[in-house]
């Protein structure tokens, strides 16, 4: 990693990570294999502060671990990169099981339970899915129709939101606003 850590796949330590190293990867790393329009990828970081902004949309008083949680769901990917759907269900339980153990680590090196509580998992699968309708819809191309079909019905968020969300960034941009949004959910 940059920040000079050495990460274990197989086997790997929380003290080996690095919130610098996970957004510095996060911004670097497209959604939908980069075909999506704009002058920018759209990377997993800003997809992954859509998603809690999709979650918190639905749930206003959502808590600090579970926001926390939300913007770590993909946090492994700095490491293995976004895959599609489709060839993560050919690559099967290697992949998962690579991906589950960095996830643990990555929960545990920030104080979370390696496990995400039941209520935290539906909201944030809904507002994935939802994530997922809007970069579709916005970003990659498909129909309303064909997107519903994929990700069920689209979330409300304003206008604004969708805009801001929705335009891919630079990836200095994506990294500097994931890091800004731990520092608030961490806090002081």
């Amino acid at each position: 990693m940059l920040s000079g850590r050495r990460l274990d796949l197989l086997n790997p330590s929380p003290l080996d990570v690095e919130m610098e190293d996970i957004a510095h990867g996060l911004a670097r790393v497209a959604r939908w294999n980069g075909q999506t329009f704009g002058a920018h990828i759209f990377s997993v970081a800003q997809h992954t502060l859509l998603v809690e902004t999709v979650a918190r949309a639905r749930t206003p008083r959502l808590g600090q671990q579970a926001r926390l949680a939300i913007i770590l769901h993909d946090a492994p990917e700095y490491v293995v990169g976004d895959m599609i759907s489709p060839f993560k269900a050919v690559i099967g339980d290697a992949y998962k099981g690579v991906e589950a153990r960095l996830l643990a680590a990555i929960h545990l090196r920030f104080g979370l339970p390696v496990k995400r509580p039941a209520e935290t998992e539906r909201l944030l699968k809904a507002a994935d899915m939802g994530a997922a309708y809007l970069e579709a819809t916005h970003l990659a191309g498909f129909a309303a129709d064909e997107a519903r079909r994929f990700f069920g019905p689209p979330p409300k968020l304003s206008p604004t939101l969708e805009r801001d969300y929705l335009t891919p960034w630079p990836a200095e941009v994506a990294e500097k606003r994931y890091l800004e949004r731990f520092a608030a959910l961490i806090g002081p």
